[in-house]
């Protein structure tokens, strides 16, 4: 389509632009960060949407200590996309970036220092160790920061929230102390997550789970109660060793059946004998005995046992009597029925360790018995208390988090007293801390806790009166949810739940601002001080010193005043849970800040679906809490990020993919492409081979922006052709551009950006590229002013300012490329520019239905022709003049009507009625239409490369009439 004649070449309106076919990203990214910077387009974008309906994004904070890996990539990506479609759509949309700084894995790092250089951290000032754990999280912010910024995120970089600035502790103190003044946070002893590495309290949010090998035992209690059954005994299987010594009771389930069964021969090293009697489930005694190596022909079952006979039994420790144990064991036993033993797995029997199991707890605590069952033998770093006996110094893990010598000891004994009937080892699923990667352990210890099931008793109650009750009203009421799946995650986790643990043994964090009575017990109705004067007091002192206030010397006396004797009260030194941070930092970013939500709520929450048990949880606990319903309105959940191989990531395995690599190699653009391309709400699968794959589309639609840019050179407001005057194939591109318009304001609505992206791709490069352009491209270059080349030409000039609109929220910096090659300026910047309102009469339905039978028969065509250029029988398809045959009469006089020949690029075509011959070319997916292939009459236009049988008949020699008119 363009001349080789040198007289006729330069007569074309061939494209015109200097935008790079080759992006070039990775250099050119960086200035255009620059230059975002320079103009302060978040500013300006909020003083253009002064007035406007505002949408608030809220940040869920990043941990501040170490790079960005390529989940924070994915996360981050698709909230600046949420926020920028949201603003180019009308709204006031606000980003506010933010930083979780406080907590354990900071603490955990500055402890690494510390023994690296032989210092102990509790030798250090605590206020001093708490600023080197202020300046570690400081120096991360900056790195992470400039990280987050060179992915093309738009949001307040400088000023963004942290937990750790001085007026957040203020606010988050001010929120416990809600907390404290409602009636909701009390002191109880109750088993928690423990970490005996961290030597802390976790929260469910704060473990993961990996397989662990654990010792697995099979431990007799004897019967001591006089008759039939006395001697026998029950047999209680566990994976946890070191709790036999904590043990206070053993439960069986009511509704079993059970038998008692002897021993009649063992092998050798066995350490059952031949009469030894066992009571078992039945439906377990099978497994149990060969697990004691003993062939069915060794037992018999003697009996059936009743529940009934069971209630009236009493048990002895195994390590009841033995020698050394200073009557450690010698209490009998309880034994009763309770509902969570099962017949699964195990001997029918569960032993009861109430310090280091909840069901066990909840079922003494529930009887009031806790303070016959509750022991203390386990220390905060998961060592027996020093004189326990036998025991008594070992450890349940060693420092590293490894296999401890606790368990061993305990087998050994019970070996030697004759309380063992078999072991094992098990592989399972165990919990581990997410920071050091070490086993927790379950440990009964004082804690503070949030009770949710309590009424509050703040008036809040649209919602309900407790915790409980408002977060699931709110999760129904309140919230929406995308995918909808998450509703029912939390609505779960919420419903089950115990109550919010709130304190852990640290030093980094927002301590728990809170006085209790010397010699007072917590259910004592004085035992916390309640006094708004003091909470002023140290929420005066956190604003102007921060949380490090509450540990100078004399902060007791500071906050007490005169208001109170110091020596009758002690100052809680505990620190507050980070998920209680985080789940406050509605109240300091929403509420607090003028550039936050009108009414403290957020639009959208948007986070990793692991938030369901963190932050999601957090929050809405914490506000149900404070506020007394959800801190947001909607919830949005991605999945993870894995290998091509659908794996994990993992350094380990060198399967990993840093954000920072990618933007190196390919630009931010190419790593925001494969966010927009992907169905966010699965697993994402990124490599090598997947990056290379969205490149080439990112190369696909760069082309389709470079030929619009290139054939609206020079265009003027003059040229503008009113969409009446238009040809029908330009009135179908606008047609098509309202039902668009329809689509992407949907799809960024409902935040469904991979079905956005995916109309746009299609209507891009099949639509525009391999449809309407190829065909226009004749009447751009070689028309001369007319009507046919200026509607195209207008035509290109609406898709200019959708297209970029459209696609600027994901291709941040290549759609401000496109827009600064037409409108170069200071000032200028796509991002300041809303979707263009599309009108409603463009909408062209009959005219739609019209060209589908157009596009249904060019189908034909192109793909007849395409045969004769393979055989090699043409070169191009405008030598071609084929004769299409058309059974339906609607379609024959559609195509009659639209320059058919023009649609199919062909020189000429004749259309007919007639059957078709047999020697017709035939397209099965295109019934009806079939196509006879004939060359174009005349000659090859040196202009415009028609064969026509005009060209040579006119003034300008070897010209069509089209070519001779436009050259003039």
């Amino acid at each position: 389509m363009c001349a080789d004649t040198p007289e006729y070449k330069d007569t074309l309106n061939l494209p015109q632009t200097a935008f790079p076919m080759r992006a070039g990203l990775p250099k050119r990214e960086p200035e255009w960060l620059a230059r975002w910077e320079k103009i302060g387009i978040y500013d300006r974008l909020r003083d253009k949407a002064e007035g406007r309906k505002p949408f608030t994004l809220h940040d869920g904070p990043p941990y501040a200590n170490g790079h960005l890996h390529i989940g924070h990539a994915l996360n981050k990506i698709l909230k600046d996309m949420v926020v920028r479609s949201q603003q180019m759509m009308g709204r006031d949309a606000r980003y506010i970036p933010g930083w979780d700084c406080h907590g354990l894995p900071i603490e955990w790092k500055i402890e690494e220092q510390y023994r690296k250089k032989g210092k102990n951290k509790d030798e250090v000032d605590i206020v001093d160790f708490r600023q080197e754990c202020r300046k570690f999280a400081d120096g991360w912010i900056d790195i992470q920061r400039d990280e987050f910024k060179r992915l093309g995120i738009t949001g307040k970089w400088e000023k963004p929230y942290l937990t750790m600035d001085f007026r957040a502790e203020r606010i988050i103190a001010e929120e416990f102390q809600k907390f404290l003044m409602n009636g909701t946070l009390y002191q109880g002893s109750k088993p928690v997550m423990w970490s005996p590495i961290e030597k802390t309290a976790l929260a469910e949010a704060e473990v993961e789970y990996h397989d662990k090998e654990s010792f697995t035992i099979w431990v007799k209690f004897p019967v001591t109660t006089e008759g039939d059954l006395q001697g026998a005994n029950v047999v209680i299987w566990t994976t946890t060793p070191w709790t036999i010594p904590s043990n206070k009771a053993v439960v069986f389930g009511d509704s079993f059946a059970y038998g008692l069964y002897e021993v009649t021969d063992t092998p050798e090293e066995c350490w059952a004998k031949p009469g030894d009697r066992f009571l078992l489930a039945d439906k377990l005694a099978g497994d149990v005995m060969a697990k004691a190596r003993l062939e069915d022909s060794m037992w018999k079952r003697v009996r059936d046992v009743s529940a009934e006979e069971l209630s009236g039994l009493s048990l002895a420790h195994p390590l009841a009597g033995a020698e050394g144990s200073n009557g450690e064991w010698d209490d009998p036993r309880d034994f009763r029925a309770a509902d969570f033993v099962t017949d699964e797995e195990g001997t029918g029997f569960v032993h009861c360790a109430p310090s280091h199991g909840m069901e066990e707890f909840e079922l003494y605590r529930d009887l009031g018995m806790l303070e016959q069952v509750i022991t203390y033998n386990v220390m905060d770093d998961g060592g027996f208390r020093a004189d326990l006996p036998f025991f008594g110094g070992k450890y349940i893990l060693d420092r590293k988090g490894k296999e401890g010598n606790a368990n061993k000891a305990i087998i050994d004994k019970l070996v030697e007293v004759g309380g063992l009937l078999a072991r094992g080892k098990i592989k399972h699923s165990y919990p581990h801390s997410w920071r050091s990667k070490a086993p927790v352990i379950y440990r009964n210890t004082p804690q503070w806790f949030a009770a949710i099931d309590r009424e509050v008793g703040d008036g809040q109650d649209q919602y309900g009166k407790t915790i409980r009750e408002r977060a699931l009203t709110s999760i129904d009421q309140l919230v929406t949810w995308t995918p909808k799946t998450g509703r029912n995650r939390l609505y779960s986790m919420i419903e089950a739940r115990p109550d919010w643990v709130l304190s852990r043994q640290r030093a980094w964090g927002v301590p728990l601002t809170c006085f209790v009575k010397k010699g007072a017990m917590p259910t004592d109705p004085d035992y916390l001080l309640r006094d708004e004067a003091v909470n002023a007091r140290i929420l005066a002192a956190f604003e102007e010193e921060g949380a490090d206030a509450w540990y100078k010397p004399g902060a007791k006396e500071r906050f007490l005043g005169n208001d109170h004797d110091p020596d009758q009260w002690e100052k809680v030194d505990d620190i507050l849970d980070v998920w209680f941070d985080s789940g406050s930092t509605h109240a300091f970013v929403l509420r607090d800040r003028e550039d936050g939500s009108d009414d403290g709520i957020a639009d959208l929450y948007l986070e990793g679906t692991d938030q369901h048990r963190g932050w999601f949880h957090s929050s809405m606990l914490q506000a149900c809490g404070t506020i007394g319903h959800a801190p947001y309105r909607g919830v949005l959940t991605h999945g993870f990020t894995l290998d091509e191989k659908g794996n994990k990531m993992s350094k380990s395995l060198g399967n990993t993919v840093a954000p920072e690599d990618v933007t190196k190699q390919y630009g931010a653009d190419i790593l925001r492409l494969w966010v927009g391309q992907a169905d966010y709400t699965a697993d994402l699968r990124i490599g090598p081979e997947i990056l290379k794959g969205v490149a080439d589309s990112y190369r696909r639609l760069r082309n389709t922006m470079r030929f619009m840019l290139g054939a609206l050179a020079h265009f003027e407001e003059s040229d503008r052709v009113d969409p009446a005057e238009m040809p029908e194939l330009e009135r179908w591109v606008l047609h098509r551009l309202a039902e668009l318009d329809h689509v992407v304001r949907k799809g960024y609505d409902a935040y469904d950006f991979q079905g956005v992206f995916q109309q746009l791709f299609n209507f891009a490069t099949v639509e525009l590229s391999a449809f309407y352009f190829d065909i226009r491209k004749d009447a751009l270059y070689c028309d001369g002013d007319t009507v046919r080349r200026r509607a195209a030409r207008t035509v290109l000039d609406i898709l200019f300012h959708r297209l970029t609109t459209w696609l600027a929220p994901v291709l941040v910096f290549t759609m401000e490329e496109v827009w600064l090659e037409r409108f170069p300026g200071e000032e200028s910047s796509v991002h300041l520019t809303d979707i263009p309102e599309t009108p409603a009469d463009w909408l062209d339905e009959p005219l739609a239905a019209k060209w589908a039978m157009v596009r249904r028969a060019r189908r034909a065509v192109t793909a007849a022709l395409e045969v004769q250029r393979t055989e090699k029988v043409i070169g191009a398809s405008l030598e071609a003049a084929p004769v299409v045959h058309v059974r339906d009469g609607e379609m024959l006089a559609a195509l009659k009507s639209v320059n058919f020949e023009d649609i199919c690029i062909t020189s000429d075509i004749v259309l007919t009625g007639d059957p078709s011959p047999d020697e017709a070319y035939r397209l099965p997916e295109v019934e009806g239409v079939t196509v006879v292939f004939e060359r174009a009459a005349g000659e090859k236009c040196q202009r415009c490369w028609k064969i026509l049988p005009d060209v040579g008949s006119h003034a300008h020699p070897g010209t069509c009439k089209r070519c001779n008119d436009a050259l003039g």
